[in-house]
């Protein structure tokens, strides 16, 4: 998920990844700073913010163990979910909490104080309340907007079953443990208790319960078709549900509740049954494991370079409550069953908001094969190497020479746009023999870099803090949700994780662990920590392993779960552990980005493109999604309905990382095609991203597209130079041929007309034989890259052959930390409005006014709860805005309050948000959110439509001198609450001009 962004754990496996030698240096400085902090954390010691920072010294590199004046941290549920473990068991496993996986809002508890949000496991959706668990299996989708508009497709939590136990009633779910794809949660009231183990690809929910009866709550009256012994079958909302009791038990139905002691025996377990086949022998096959609980699961990989492979083995832990079977039943992806090795599913299948998962019954384990087909660290100039195309290409870098990085944003996610492209500058350039830009690009770098690497002494921006109890290293400033929210962090580190790649081939001596190679690592370690036995930051904490592929965020305050917008910037994400494993020597960190870059890009290809036709639900009409969900997908985005946005932002950045997205050349054509027909004709905004991608299907006409319109705006993290040298490029190369490997990571194959061009970089000092799966061999001089034509690039690289800048970076200022009160920006690509012209933006300003325009920065009152009056408004703050003329985005509404109940204690303030439409005195669309439970601790909170809805009236549409009406009111709690207006607290319509 990512909220308001820019546009916005059984032994160890040989295959599992090992720190080298020189990692393990640099680990060894830094842990012997950190290992107090995560003892704290563990004991469950808050960090206070403000005063001088404490600095954790890591090589010539530090992070800072307080807090900065100011900035925000993460929570959960009101101000006692300071720390995570409020909310797991003391039999809990050790070491830092995942925290943006499937399952996260059992500990989040961001909305739901007591339970969790919807935990979309697949095939089945759960939800943890205080009785029980809740069990649906949705098999229909529900489908809104357009095939040329906004649309989404969902299959959303309905409830089957709840599973629990007679007169239970737990104060709060708790998760008793974790691992690599299963979560065991647990209730307890005093004198009854139970644990549920869950997970991805179970159909099987495992139980084992004490002092009482279990009991099943159907959503309706059952149909029963077998109820004999031990085993129940019955049938709800269509779907077959099997319980199945320990032996000697029986169960007993009595309308909608099925029941039964467990003969004293304490466990049992309830399974799904896909549609199809016979049944009846379908729960005796499922019968045969459903003794056998999966109470722990692991994946392991194993990248070979000679075999241009990544293996990936995903293995279960059982423990048999009665009988001796090991073995266990379970649903895999389309990602997985289209790469599956030495095992075959039967012939029914789940249906899935990911499409038809397909079945294996009594295994241990399964394996998938899939290719690595290789990454560059830039494509070949091959096309733009001589004559006119040169000459146009350079006066495009030259023009760089100035402000390599274009953006200048503090925040991790700009400074990280920043760097990204000058990255992309540095290598073009260094092709191009144009070393004066080389150098100033990698200049740049280096001082951005260095400065936010270090935490000095007072400092209290740009800089990095380690938090004890959520085990992570937060950025400041820090935006669209990096802290609060623990969002994106693969999105913003993995830029800052690119640029130090491309900086270490140049200068090696920075990339050092004794210098600033270690705390580029810890940026690693907290997005997706690639070593097990680090209990600092969580596994892989931003990869959903059986997924395959990122969650932005973990919290979920959402009915569809987790979702992710853009997985391309995940992939650099990947790209940048190869890139940087491959260049400082780290094959730990180089093989986990393979494994990372190879399973999500096939995970892409299933899930936002489609591109088999499969996955997606055939009335859903649209070839991509902006957005993955839990339980669905969108053609949308955060931030923008303009197609070019819905489907540009999962293109960007275009990197020699992001050569995937040309594996099926006429999807992408295809892919193109739709953007035109949904736009009603050529892109007018991100045109450089929209051809730099279409060039992967089409160069030949992307360059054309060029060509003929070279004067556009670049996308903030693109230049002119970079944009025209992939396009060149690849118009010259063709498309990617995935048919062809190499024992190289750094290699990549094309082929244009039937001709194959073998393309393979060389970083080291030394020269390289990069050999092909097809038998073709290719010398690679030291720091070059070559092709299998007649041209070679020569350059600086670590091997020389230009000058590099070095030396200490210049003493730089670091801008201050936004307030609390300062509203979080909500566009990737803003722009005036113009005269006249619908604000999106609204500004509550005193008097009662909802503008277009910040004023000047005051408070009111809001006036203290009479009783509880969660969902009226009484004696609210009342903003409006009238005479609004605009259309309709199909966003959502979004906003922002600057809230502050000082010290006082179980204040909640809330929002309702009413649309009159037409002005008319009638309101059409009536939303009301969650309260937001302020802390007792003076300063400003955040409150965000995140809480969720808590009811919502009407339909959304366009303004024809519309009112907009917004309330703000105290539904809980004893005294008042101060509420920012005129620049703290912000509305945004979904609406544009």
């Amino acid at each position: 998920m990512t909220l308001l962004r820019d546009f916005s754990p059984d032994p160890v496996p040989p295959a599992a990844p090992v720190p080298s030698p020189a990692r393990r240096r640099g680990l060894r400085a830094t842990a012997l700073v950190a290992a107090p902090v995560l003892a704290a954390g563990l004991l469950g010691v808050v960090v206070a913010g403000g005063g001088t920072a404490t600095a954790g010294a890591v090589g010539a590199g530090s992070f800072t163990e307080t807090r900065p004046a100011g900035a925000l941290l993460p929570k959960g549920c009101g101000a006692i979910s300071t720390n995570p473990r409020t909310f797991t068991t003391a039999d809990a496993p050790a070491g830092a909490i995942p925290t943006n996986d499937w399952w996260s809002s059992l500990i989040w508890k961001r909305n739901n104080c007591t339970g969790s949000e919807v935990l979309h496991a697949h095939p089945l959706a759960f939800k943890t309340e205080n009785n029980g668990l809740g069990l649906s299996y949705t098999t229909t989708p529900a489908i809104s907007g357009t095939a040329t508009g906004v649309g989404e497709f969902h299959y959303p939590y309905t409830e089957d079953v709840r599973v629990g136990l007679a007169g239970l009633t737990a104060p709060v779910v708790k998760a008793a443990g974790w691992t690599d794809w299963t979560v065991t949660a647990d209730w307890s009231d005093g004198s009854r208790t139970m644990r549920a183990t869950i997970g991805h690809g179970l159909p099987f929910s495992y139980y084992t319960v004490n002092g009482g009866t279990a009991q099943l709550t159907t959503a309706g009256t059952p149909a029963v078709w077998r109820n004999s012994g031990a085993t129940i079958g019955f049938t709800v909302r269509g779907h077959d549900y099997v319980a199945y009791a320990p032996s000697g038990a029986t169960w007993t139905v009595n309308g909608t509740g099925i029941s039964s002691t467990l003969a004293g025996k304490g466990y049992f377990s309830v399974a799904v049954l896909p549609g199809g086949g016979d049944r009846a022998a379908l729960a005796d096959t499922y019968g045969r494991y459903a003794h056998a609980h999966v109470t722990g699961t692991r994946m392991s990989y194993t990248y070979s370079p000679s075999a241009g492979t990544v293996r990936t083995t995903y293995a279960f832990t059982t423990t048999p409550r009665e009988g001796s079977e090991t073995k266990t039943v379970v649903a895999l992806y389309p990602h997985q069953w289209r790469s599956l090795t030495g095992a075959t599913p039967i012939g029914q299948t789940y249906v899935s908001a990911r499409g038809a998962m397909r079945v294996l019954t009594g295994v241990p384990s399964f394996t998938t094969s899939m290719r690595f087909t290789g990454v560059l660290p830039e494509v070949p100039a091959v096309g733009d190497s001589s004559g006119a195309d040169l000459a146009t290409v350079t006066g495009y870098l030259n023009a760089e020479q100035g402000n390599p990085e274009g953006v200048s944003g503090t925040d991790t996610y700009w400074a990280g746009k920043g760097l990204g492209r000058a990255a992309r500058i540095a290598e073009i350039a260094d092709q191009l023999g144009q070393t004066s830009v080389r150098d100033a690009a990698l200049t740049a770098m280096r001082n951005r870099l260095t400065n936010w690497l270090t935490a000095g002494s007072g400092e209290t921006g740009q800089l990095f803090y380690y938090d004890r109890n959520w085990g992570t290293l937060i950025g400041y400033p820090a935006s669209y949700g990096s802290d609060e929210d623990l969002n994106d962090h693969h999105f913003h580190y993995g830029y800052f994780i690119a640029a130090a790649a491309t900086l270490a081939k140049f200068d090696p001596g920075w990339a050092d662990d004794s210098r600033y190679g270690g705390m580029v690592d810890l940026l690693i370690r907290d997005a997706n920590n690639y070593d097990r036995a680090d209990s600092r930051f969580p596994y892989l904490r931003d990869f959903d392993i059986y997924a395959g592929h990122d969650w932005a965020s973990g919290l979920a305050p959402f009915f569809a779960g987790n979702n992710q917008e853009s997985s391309s910037e995940g992939m650099n994400f990947a790209n940048a552990l190869i890139q940087w494993g491959q260049a400082t020597g780290d094959t730990a960190v180089r093989d986990a980005g393979v494994y990372l870059w190879t399973t999500q890009s096939a995970a892409i290809s299933e899930y936002w493109f489609d591109v088999y036709d499969q996955n997606f639900p055939a009335a859903f009409g649209h070839k991509t999604v902006g957005m993955v969900w839990g339980d669905g997908g969108s053609y949308s985005t955060w931030f923008s309905a303009a197609p070019e946005m819905i489907q540009g932002i999962n293109m960007l950045p275009i990197t020699g990382g992001h050569l995937y997205l040309g594996d099926f050349p006429e999807y992408v054509k295809a892919n193109y095609a739709e953007l035109v027909t949904n736009k009603g004709g050529p892109p007018t905004v991100w045109q450089d991203i929209i051809w730099e991608f279409l060039a992967l299907g089409d160069g030949e006409q992307a360059l054309r597209n060029f060509r003929a319109n070279s004067g556009f705006t670049s996308e903030e993290g693109e230049s002119k130079a970079h944009t025209f040298h992939w396009i060149r490029n690849l118009a010259a190369l063709g498309t990617v041929d995935t048919t062809v490997t190499a024992n190289h990571p750094l290699a990549k194959v094309f082929v244009k007309n039937g001709v194959r061009t073998y393309v393979a970089s060389n970083i080291t000092a030394r020269p390289l034989t990069v050999t092909f799966s097809t038998g073709v061999t290719l010398a690679v001089p030291a720091g070059k890259t070559a092709t299998s034509g007649a041209y070679t690039w020569s350059g600086g690289n670590a091997t020389g052959g230009g000058t590099v800048p070095t030396g200490p970076p210049p003493t730089t200022t670091p801008s201050p930390t936004p307030t609390s009160a300062s509203p979080t920006p909500t566009s990737a690509s803003p722009s005036p409005s113009a005269p006249g012209s619908l604000k999106p933006v609204r500004y509550l300003r005193s008097g009662g006014g909802l503008d277009g325009t910040a004023g000047t920065a005051g408070t009111v009152n809001v006036a203290a709860a009479s009783g509880n009056s969660d969902g009226t408004p009484t004696n609210p703050q009342v903003f409006t805005a009238t005479g609004l003329t605009g259309t309709y985005t199909g966003g959502a509404t979004a906003f922002d309050l600057a809230v502050d109940a000082g010290t006082a204690v179980g204040n909640g303030v809330q929002l309702r948000v009413s649309y009159d439409l037409t002005g008319n005195g009638g309101f059409e669309r009536v939303e009301t959110y969650r309260y937001f439970a302020t802390d007792p601790v003076p300063g400003a909170e955040h409150y965000r439509q995140t809480q969720g809805l808590l009811s919502a009236t009407g339909t959304l549409g366009n303004l024809a001198g519309g009112t907009v009406r917004v309330e703000v009111w105290n539904a809980i709690g004893g005294a008042p609450t101060i509420l920012g207006v005129g620049n703290g607290s912000t509305v945004t319509l979904p609406h544009g001009s």
